[in-house]
């Protein structure tokens, strides 16, 4: 009869190194989730300031600005 019941046997908790465990784990996420976060950023935010400046100096005319303001009064010595 003793050979009839399945008994569940249950793991023993981890008593030495629990720390540093949930240290490894939490370091192991926190650096993959920083460095997903950090790709993120760059592809959707940095790639498109680069292009939003690119276009802004390609079509910036210095003199044609400089006369605009000349005009409205902006400099005292000019």
């Amino acid at each position: 009869m003793a050979g009839d019941k399945a008994v569940a046997t249950v793991s023993k908790p981890q008593m030495r190194g629990l720390l540093n465990s949930a240290i490894k784990r939490n370091l192991t996420i926190s650096i993959t989730l920083a460095v997903i976060s950090g790709f993120a950023f760059k592809f959707i935010v940095g790639n498109e300031r680069k292009r939003k400046y690119a276009e802004f100096y390609r079509t910036y005319d210095a003199e044609k600005e400089f006369e605009e303001m000349r005009k409205k009064g902006l400099f005292q010595s000019c």
